[in-house]
């Protein structure tokens, strides 16, 4: 419709295969992580330059138009591990999930206290006091079992879906309780406690891998980016 007016648009995209299909009128695709479509934090020179990679695509004479950002600029920006890049402690597999649930309830509380309530934790619609639930249900999910469900499970909302709100709420979490839990914890600190040291992260990597290994596509695509 802005196209239609006479708008020139033009967007920047995280799922390159979304815009092939998609087809908006001028994309950038950026390999970065998901909630970094600028790339690299705190660092405004470099956010300007993705910007403008995508501001230069309103130069193209037709569409629809779809590029990629620079890889040796995008290598820049990669400043997050993912779980694949993180090497696991030995004793990871060893641990509990449900366990370090309760263990770092305490930190969570007091980050939700100390943020005046906001937290990302929310999606599944399960209380985070209720989560030794959400963990056992992740459990099953990654030996598949195809049956596996909640009862809390939202009307409207399919099974895949709820599983993925679960891992993300799971995830949000552990984040808020650690970065309660030592204030000072780099990014990069973080994501590597999170991917190499705790249980949580290893279960999350799981499902992602028995999500990936099945047959439905849509299982298939609600896997990607789930342990990242």
């Amino acid at each position: 419709m802005l196209e239609e007016q006479g708008i020139a648009t033009t967007a920047i995209v995280m799922v390159r295969e979304h815009a092939e299909k998609v087809k908006p009128p001028r994309a950038l695709f950026v390999p970065f992580y998901f909630g970094f479509a600028l790339g690299k934090p705190d660092d405004p020179a470099y956010q300007h330059r993705v910007i403008q990679a995508a501001f230069d695509l309103l130069q193209a004479a037709e569409g629809p138009a779809l590029a990629d950002f620079p890889e040796d600029d995008a290598a820049a920006g990669a400043t997050m591990p993912q779980a694949s890049q993180v090497t696991a402690e030995p004793a990871q597999a060893a641990r509990s999930a449900a366990d370090e649930v309760t263990a770092l309830r305490a930190f969570y509380e007091r980050w939700v206290e100390g943020h005046s309530g906001r937290t990302a934790v929310g999606l599944s619609g399960i209380p985070q006091r209720r989560f030794r639930g959400l963990v056992r249900f992740l459990e099953a999910c990654a030996q598949g079992d195809a049956e596996a469900d909640l009862t809390e499970r939202p009307a409207g909302v399919s099974r895949p879906q709820f599983i993925r709100y679960c891992a993300d709420d799971l995830k949000a979490f552990y984040y808020e309780a650690r970065m309660e839990q030592q204030r000072d914890a780099t990014e990069e600190a973080l994501h590597r406690w999170f991917w190499g040291s705790t249980a949580g992260g290893k279960l999350i990597t799981d499902v992602a891998a028995t999500l990936n290994a099945t047959e439905d596509p849509n299982l298939r695509a609600l896997a990607y980016g789930l342990a990242r």
